[in-house]
C-alpha cells in the first residue's frame, strides 16, 4: 500500500504531469517570434531553459549524449525531417524535431511498420528534443537528451497537413471521460500493433501510457506478449505516447534508468494504484505548493555549457 507521504507527492507530481500533457495539445504559430535576447545571458540564477530555447540549430560537433532524461543536453543533434511518406511533424513552431540519430532512425522504422501492420498512412511525430536538448520553456520535464520522443496515439491522415493544420489539429482523446477504460470508438486494434512494434525495438527501454491504454493493451494483446513489460502506465499520455530510448552503448556521459521487471504489469493489482479515486479525481492540495526555481545551468552536467557555446551546424 502507498503511504500517505508518498501518494501526496505522487498526486502533486500528477497535476504536474497533467499540465505538461496538455500544453502537448497546446496550438503552435504560423509565425513564431524569435525570442528576444537576454539581458544578462550570464546571470547565475538564469534558467537554463532560457538559454537552450535560444539555440535553434545543434552543435557542429560529433554525437554527444550528456546527463540524464531530465537533466542534459545533446551534442551532433539529428533532425526529423517533416515529412516522409509514413510520417509528419506536428507543431513545427517548438523546433523540437531533433533528437539522437538513433532515434531519429527509430521513428522512421516506426512509421513503415504502423503503416504494414497497422495499415495506417503513417504516424505523427511530436516533441522530440531541442537542436542543443536542455530544457524547455514549456512542456516537459523530460526530452532532454534526445532519447525521449512523443507519438500521437491519432494516426497520419492519408494527405499532406499544412502548416496551420500542425499547428492547430488537435490529437484524439483515447480514453473514456470516467478514464477507467479506452474509448472503443477511437482506440482500435491497430494502436494495439503500433505500440507493440514501438515496444518491440530493441533500443526502446520504457513506452508511457495512460493506465487506461495499458489496461485494453493486457487484454487485447495476443501472442508474444512480453513486450507488455515495456510499457508504462504514467499520468497524461491519453492523446499520444512516449517512447523513452535506454543509454546509446558506449555513451558514458549519458545517466539512464535502472532496468525495470519483464513482468507484463497486467494483474489486478498493478492497476490498484492508477484507478484509485485519489489519482482518478485528485484533490488540489489546500496550500500551493511554491514554485521551484528554475534548474540553471551550474546545476546541469559540466559538459553542458560546452555544447551551448559550440558552433552551430550548417542549416
Amino acid at each position: 500500500m502507498t503511504s500517505r507521504p508518498i501518494l501526496t507527492l505522487l498526486i502533486l507530481a500528477a497535476l504536474s504531469l497533467g499540465a505538461d500533457a496538455a500544453s502537448a495539445q497546446d496550438r503552435g504559430s504560423v509565425n513564431p517570434k524569435p525570442l528576444p535576447p537576454l539581458a544578462n545571458p550570464n546571470d547565475p540564477k538564469l534558467g537554463a531553459k532560457e538559454l537552450f530555447a535560444r539555440k535553434v540549430l545543434p552543435t557542429a560537433t560529433p554525437t554527444r549524449v550528456i546527463g540524464s532524461y531530465s537533466k542534459g543536453c545533446l551534442a551532433g543533434a539529428a533532425q526529423m525531417p517533416i515529412n516522409g511518406e509514413t510520417w509528419q511533424v506536428m507543431r513545427l513552431s517548438r523546433n523540437r524535431n531533433w533528437g539522437y540519430p538513433g532515434m531519429i532512425a527509430l521513428l522512421k522504422r516506426l512509421s513503415v511498420r504502423a503503416h504494414k501492420d497497422a495499415g495506417w498512412p503513417g504516424i505523427l511525430v511530436g516533441d522530440i528534443a531541442q537542436p542543443r536538448g536542455g530544457p524547455a520553456l514549456s512542456g516537459h520535464a523530460s526530452h532532454q537528451i534526445g532519447l525521449d520522443a512523443d507519438v500521437w496515439l491519432t494516426p497520419m491522415p492519408d494527405r499532406r497537413l499544412s502548416r496551420e493544420d500542425r499547428e492547430d489539429m488537435s490529437a484524439v482523446m483515447m480514453v473514456r471521460p470516467d478514464r477507467l477504460d479506452i474509448d472503443p470508438k477511437v482506440f482500435t486494434p491497430g494502436h494495439v500493433l503500433v505500440l507493440r512494434d514501438a515496444a518491440q525495438e530493441p533500443g526502446v527501454q520504457r513506452i508511457f501510457v495512460n493506465a487506461a491504454i495499458k489496461k485494453a493493451l493486457c487484454r487485447e494483446a495476443k501472442g508474444d506478449r512480453s513486450w507488455l513489460a515495456k510499457i508504462r502506465p504514467w499520468w497524461g499520455h491519453d492523446y499520444h505516447f512516449h517512447i523513452r530510448m535506454r543509454c546509446p552503448a558506449g555513451a558514458t556521459e549519458c545517466e539512464g534508468q535502472p532496468s525495470q521487471s519483464e513482468d507484463e504489469g497486467c494483474k489486478p493489482s498493478d492497476f490498484t494504484f492508477w484507478f484509485s479515486n485519489a489519482v482518478l479525481h485528485p484533490k488540489p492540495p489546500l496550500i500551493p505548493p511554491k514554485p521551484k526555481p528554475p534548474m540553471t545551468l551550474a546545476q546541469m552536467p559540466a559538459a553542458c555549457k560546452a555544447v551551448l557555446n559550440a558552433p552551430d551546424a550548417k542549416p
